[in-house]
């Protein structure tokens, strides 16, 4: 008697910029490199006519087994709506998110599909390591902070853990839980505007375990990708503007689902991780290592200004200044990165 299928993976890429092409195809090689190898990789284009032709006129000869497809973001701008695009064209059973300036470890995918042996788990996430511009962590930079650079964090418990939420950058889902929760939410994320906003997978995630409560999400520290961290992203005045925005974006998510299940999680990491941290930045400082009270100072700061967008967020989104909506998965538009027209990029 053969053994059961196991089921596909479509691999969503969402692209926006030129800037980034080296990346996009190093992105899209990890994925062929893959020891359990994709169905298919969806490259999602936000809005850039110029860099949809570009891929097409790259992956047109693509390997069959490889497949390759090119897609417009059929909505707004900004990085749910281009998800939402991808899962909605996705023809696997399971979808997973990799950044397009990430590269995934040989054994990613294969990792993710262990979690779907059990009929409960609606996603699983990974590990993402941080790959420093500069060559190495700036001093300064706490690790309980990588959330900051799009990382995994100080304070995520190790192994193959339940979890509240998965980090959107290295995810993973079935198909069907968009079918019973819906789709990322526009205008909580990264939309264009220049402010990094955050949370949309957070959001999914809780309305997900909302709609299916016997719902179990993981993460599996053994899928591993490394995430690009450009030199603009390792200063302070970058760290202090992402805290910001995502204290905007919490305020977003606890407005939405309630202030007990959108700050679940932050309450043990701001009550127990976070000082924590800042005594081993103290005591390395007193002992004279390099970076300690820079450390503890950076997650001083991270905190009021978190807290401070948090607040500011909170404020306007009772007055009706904040606001998203979950768009519906549909089939997306035929395209290969304009304003919704032009041509289908498939490549088989």
């Amino acid at each position: 008697m053969s053994a059961p299928l196991t089921p596909d993976f479509s691999v969503v890429i969402c692209v926006y910029t030129e800037d980034r092409w080296e990346d996009i195809l190093a992105a899209v090689s990890s994925v062929h490199a893959q020891s359990r190898p994709a169905a298919e990789t969806l490259l999602v284009v936000d809005h850039n006519p110029a860099l949809g032709e570009r891929l097409e006129k790259e992956f047109k000869d693509v390997d069959a087994a490889r497949p390759v497809r090119v897609l417009a973001n059929a909505g707004p701008r900004g990085l749910s709506a281009g998800r939402n695009t991808g899962i909605a064209a996705a023809r696997g059973e399971l979808v997973a998110f990799l950044d397009d300036d990430a590269v995934a470890e040989r054994d990613w995918l294969h990792h993710f599909a262990a979690g779907y042996a059990d009929p409960r788990v609606m996603a699983v996430g990974g590990r993402t390591m941080p790959a420093w511009a500069s060559g190495g962590r700036p001093d300064w930079f706490p690790e309980e902070f990588d959330w900051v650079v799009g990382c995994t964090y100080k304070g995520i418990p190790p192994g193959k853990v339940r979890v509240r939420n998965v980090l959107g950058g290295n995810a993973s889902f079935r198909r069907a839980a968009f079918d019973v929760a819906g789709g990322f939410a526009t205008g909580i994320g990264r939309d264009g505007d220049k402010r990094p906003l955050g949370c949309e997978e957070t959001e999914l995630c809780i309305r997900l375990s909302k709609a299916l409560p016997d719902a179990v999400l993981l993460i599996d520290d053994r899928a591993v990708i490394h995430h690009k961290v450009p030199a603009v992203r390792e200063g302070f005045g970058y760290f202090r503007t992402r805290a910001y925005a995502e204290g905007l974006s919490k305020a977003l998510v606890a407005r939405s689902v309630g202030a007990g299940k959108g700050l679940e999680s932050e309450r043990r990491y701001t009550t127990r991780v976070l000082p924590g941290g800042v005594v081993r930045g103290l005591r390395d400082a007193a002992l004279g290592r390099p970076g300690g009270a820079g450390r503890a100072a950076a997650i001083v700061t991270g905190v009021a200004a978190a807290a401070g967008g948090y607040v500011l967020g909170s404020v306007r989104a009772r007055r009706g200044g904040g606001s998203f909506k979950i768009a519906p998965i549909a089939p997306p538009e035929h395209g290969a990165g304009g304003e919704g027209e032009g041509r289908e990029g498939a490549h088989a």
